[in-house]
């Protein structure tokens, strides 16, 4: 069979060159012709050429030639070029259940302004508990507003947005059914809500975005391993899968949903540790069964906090004690089942409890380096803080930018900051 070959146009390879051009130039502060030519295989002629292409559209900038700095005394000087990291701005949101937060950064992911919200804390199981939806879309545009204030950058610069929630997210940005409605109410419309605040708004699982962090943020766990968990746990449990160096997502976003949880015995259901040790320290105080004078028993049921329950069992308490190990064993099967399942290098655990009860990670991966089970994953706590999902958020902004930058037309061509 004849086959028919159609050749590009010369448009189409001169925008093709410049993304690469482009992209080369993103990765390093300072380039020279010389290393564009040899990183591209282009000529000298057609590099100087998407250069000065570039400096038009206000993506690059032309730097003195190094001979002014007394680096090269022969020769033809040096056309240097760099970024114009602060010609534009990208934003990252974290729309958590009980705290937002918004990031303003560069286009090399230099933070210019934050600002954060409290809000009202709830569960899957209590959504009569948190804001209503349109209390969160007041707060989640306002975080952002009061973001961009702080970095005192015009709002026409931002060239991309990604919004995290704690819900999967499908590929039109909005979240499947839930019993409860909780999905719907921590991603009550968020897209709509930012849609012109940037030519590129996306929102994400929230535990994807924390993947995204865990590689790219300097001390992420999961930058020399090819798979991993990132799992954040606290009233729930999300997971973000990174499978050889790919972001897994599903066919609806659910990819990560821990629901599989309610069918293995031992953890029967995806409940948070947060919310898990509240649940068995109240019972055991309702149960009438502490000894005299533990300070387990002298809290009170219905307000009593992890973190107490923590303190209990650091003075001595062994109802608090045994609560935590239980939490322990929980932690490190779900590990064990996830390492069976995906087979990842490690798990990392981020959230609240990294904070809140470090001792039951500690205690969870003991047990899993003493189980025995070959394809038993590490267990790690996140290093990343609370600000993984933002920052995670902020690199996936950066991601639609550097795919798509030669799209979003010309750059302002004074700085933003």
């Amino acid at each position: 069979m004849k086959r028919t070959v159609v050749a590009s146009s010369p448009q189409f390879l001169r925008a093709l060159n410049a993304r690469h051009v482009l992209e080369h130039a993103w990765d390093l502060p300072v380039v020279t012709a010389s290393d564009l030519m040899a990183a591209t295989g282009l000529t000298r002629a057609t590099v100087i050429g998407i250069c000065d292409d570039l400096v038009e559209l206000g993506w690059l900038e032309e730097l003195g030639n190094a001979r002014t700095g007394g680096d090269y005394r022969k020769g033809r000087p040096a056309r240097r070029y760099a970024l114009r990291d602060r010609a534009a701005a990208v934003v990252g949101v974290d729309a958590g259940y009980d705290r937002m937060s918004a990031t303003v950064a560069d286009l090399r992911g230099q933070v210019l302004g934050q600002a954060e919200v409290r809000i009202l804390a709830g569960t899957p199981e209590s959504p009569d508990r948190l804001a209503d939806a349109g209390t969160r879309r007041r707060l989640a545009r306002s975080v952002f507003d009061d973001a961009l204030a702080d970095s005192g950058i015009d709002a026409s610069t931002v060239l991309a947005m990604t919004v995290g929630v704690p819900s999967p997210i499908d590929a039109a940005g909005n979240s499947p059914p839930h019993p409860t409605g909780f999905w719907q109410l921590m991603n009550p419309g968020l897209l709509e809500v930012f849609t012109r605040c940037a030519p590129l708004v996306t929102v994400e699982n929230d535990a994807n975005l924390a993947a995204i962090a865990e590689r790219s943020a300097a001390g992420g766990g999961g930058r020399d391993v090819d798979s991993y968990i990132a799992m954040l746990v606290g009233e729930g449990i999300g997971a973000g899968l990174m499978i050889d160096r790919r972001l897994v997502r599903g066919r609806r976003g659910g990819a990560g949903e821990m629901r599989f949880l309610d069918y293995v015995d031992g953890v029967r259901s995806a409940n948070g540790l947060a919310l898990t040790a509240r649940q068995l320290a109240s019972e055991a105080i309702r149960s009438g069964t502490l000894k005299a004078g533990s300070p387990l028993a002298a809290l009170l049921p219905e307000n009593l906090t992890e973190r107490e329950v923590m303190d209990a069992a650091a003075s001595g308490d062994v109802a608090a004690a045994g609560i935590l190990e239980e939490l322990a064993e929980r932690l490190a099967r779900i590990c064990i089942v996830l390492g069976d399942l995906l087979d990842v290098d490690r798990v990392i655990v981020g959230g609240a409890v990294t904070t809140t009860m470090p001792g039951v990670i500690a205690r969870a991966a003991a047990i899993i380096g003493a189980s025995g089970d070959p394809t038993a994953p590490e267990l790690l706590p996140s290093a990343l803080g609370p600000e993984a999902v933002g920052t995670g958020a902020v690199e996936h902004a950066l991601s639609l930018v550097r795919e798509r930058a030669l799209d979003l037309g010309p750059l302002a061509m004074s700085p933003v900051a």
